[in-house]
């Protein structure tokens, strides 16, 4: 299965939170592939851990693939990763693979060599791996576009699904919807470039980030006014969710607010909850459900 990843906006949170997602699935005994899309910051080996590639590959990377044909790198993240509880690939855990971009490149426009490049990656990618994540560029991207046509010649036994990830605020929920339905959107360009609208809709969900749960432990410290006040814009977003088609029906999972995300961008270790206790439970469980729910046929049944 490929599931891409993408947001209207940056700062949702949405390369961490993918990238904790593979984590999670490897560690379920699956094996995992990440491809950084997100070509205008092609970051995640900052998260993985990985010193080298903190900022992409000096060559091989993505970019040189899909621009120039290069043999793409592939990094093996147990082993590599100087993370404590990344250096020995756990029992039982699946292989968890790294695809960086090339450091200092951009963005670039689409091509029909690149189209074809990528269409033969993510098909390869496929076949090696239970679940293939792509992080694309935030908002209405050349990654995206470049994605939305190469998945448009696939077989149809290839599954590729979108996960559109938001902030549980006014602001994100309304960029989150316009994004996925607005002009020039993911589905106006999937119809562009061949897929079924119908189909489409179905293939695309959202997963709140960052959210801020009144009634969690965490918030014991807080004011009766300030519970309250909670309680209210609580309401008022998921009204307007439900408006903007962003709502419960169409939600794949949410993500709570965590210091550890906010302030280290980080995997989340079970260390970090239960030796190191820097990370909530909570986050680790959302994660677990995510990394379930993703491959879950009945999460993905037609609205």
């Amino acid at each position: 299965m490929i599931i891409f990843a993408t947001s209207d906006k940056g700062g949702t949170g949405r390369s961490v939170t993918s990238s904790n997602l593979a984590y999670r699935y490897a560690l379920q005994g699956k094996d995992a592939c990440y491809l950084d899309f997100d070509f205008g910051s092609p970051t995640s080996g900052a998260i993985f851990d990985l010193p080298e590639v903190q900022a992409g590959v000096d060559r091989g990377g993505l970019h040189s693939f899909l621009i120039e044909g290069a043999e793409p790198v592939e990094i093996a993240i147990w082993g590599t990763s100087q993370r404590e509880a990344l250096r020995v690939r756990p029992g039982g855990a699946g292989q968890l693979s790294l695809m960086p971009g090339d450091r200092g490149r951009g963005e670039f426009a689409s091509s029909a060599d690149i189209v074809r490049r990528c269409a033969e990656l993510l098909l390869r990618a496929d076949e090696e791996y239970d679940l293939v994540l792509v992080d694309l560029s935030a908002g209405r991207s050349y990654a995206a576009e470049i994605v939305l046509e190469a998945t448009a010649s696939l077989p149809a036994s290839v599954i590729a699904r979108w996960v559109v990830f938001h902030r549980w605020t006014r602001q994100h929920i309304i960029a989150a919807s316009n994004l996925v339905r607005g002009p020039q959107g993911i589905l106006d360009t999937a119809a562009r470039k061949g897929h079924d609208p119908v189909l489409m809709q179905d293939r695309i969900r959202f997963v709140r980030t960052a959210v801020l749960d009144p009634s969690a432990p965490e918030q014991a410290g807080l004011r009766p006014e300030q519970l309250a006040w909670l309680d209210v814009c609580n309401r008022r977003l998921q009204e307007l969710a439900s408006r903007s088609k962003v709502g419960r029906a169409y939600l794949l999972g949410e993500v709570p607010l965590d210091p550890v995300l906010q302030w280290q961008e980080q995997l989340i270790s079970n260390d970090d909850v239960w030796l190191h206790r820097t990370a909530n439970e909570r986050t680790v469980n959302a994660f677990e459900e995510l990394a379930k729910k993703i491959v879950d046929e009945s999460s993905w049944e037609g609205l």
